[in-house]
């Protein structure tokens, strides 16, 4: 029997583009004479894998620095999350024991939604006290619904600048109503993304969430830990979600993390005390 293994692992941007081999194998003197930096084909290919890394980095780069954004906070957690409002609404039109039950788990839920959203305020109230660019904090998300639209609609409706950096995924998921004309980012690779959340990150302040929030949660610790950046503020909303998902103290007691790495999370319950933690850090009027 020979061994079944995959050419790739993951999603070609053939793949997500739809290109079939004959569309990139450029057969003809039409295909094979345009210009190599406009064509969509030839770029799609696998061989130039490393110069989409290279635009996916640089892109962003370049027009957060025109938009003279130096420094942001980078606010994870569930997309999943509604506000109080239209939490209340689904309880209002729900009718069967399923519905019902997830009404009530939205209001439940709700808490988070309107803790980000008053972060978003905060920060944004503080950027209004600064003259110099370099001295404000900008929010930063993942572009979409939940604790991303929360931040950022919270920041949006103070009038400060907000950035969304949003991912091709499966089921589509558009940039939020909130992010910023101009600051809106699409990434294909999360690796790319992922740089960005860290680039200009002053502050990692994280809601209860997912898979997604676990990773990029443990990505930020991981790269603090092997001090391969300088340390910074992470802050996790919400005790009573992180104390049962992730038992820090017993990952201490079995050996596999110092003391010392508990020690870079700040754990708090609302949006006040996030930021509090954060004007301590760095001193901010």
């Amino acid at each position: 029997m020979s061994p079944k293994l995959p050419v790739n692992n993951s999603q070609t941007i053939s793949d997500y583009l739809n290109l079939n081999r004959v569309e990139s194998s450029e057969t003809s003197s039409e295909e094979s004479s345009r210009f190599a930096f406009d064509d969509s084909a030839f770029l799609a290919r696998r061989e130039t894998l490393g110069i989409r890394f290279e635009l996916e980095l640089l892109k962003p780069d370049v027009l957060l620095r025109e938009r003279g954004i130096d420094h942001t906070i980078t606010v994870f957690g569930s997309t999943r999350f509604v506000s109080h409002e239209q939490a209340l609404k689904l309880e209002e039109g729900a009718k069967t024991p399923e519905e019902i039950a997830e009404a009530k788990q939205a209001i439940l839920h709700s808490k988070y939604y309107e803790s980000a959203y008053e972060f978003g305020r905060m920060v944004a109230a503080y950027n209004a006290t600064q003259l110099l660019a370099n001295n404000k904090l900008h929010i930063c998300t993942g572009g979409g619904p939940g604790i991303m639209e929360a931040a950022n609609r919270g920041a949006s409706e103070s009038g400060d600048q907000t950035i969304g950096f949003n991912i091709s995924l499966p089921r589509e998921q558009h940039p939020n109503p909130y992010v910023t004309e101009g600051l809106s980012f699409r990434f294909h690779y999360f690796a790319l993304r992922k740089m960005h959340f860290m680039l200009r990150a002053r502050a990692i302040v994280a809601f209860p969430g997912g898979f997604g929030s676990f990773d990029e949660l443990f990505e930020v610790l991981t790269l603090m830990q092997t001090e391969k950046v300088d340390i910074l503020p992470v802050i996790l909303v919400g005790n009573g979600f992180w104390s049962e998902m992730v038992n820090f103290q017993k990952m201490v007691e079995f050996g596999v993390i110092d003391k010392s790495d508990v020690q870079l999370i700040h754990f708090v319950e609302t949006a006040e005390e996030a930021w509090k933690v954060i004007a301590n850090w760095y001193q901010l009027a």
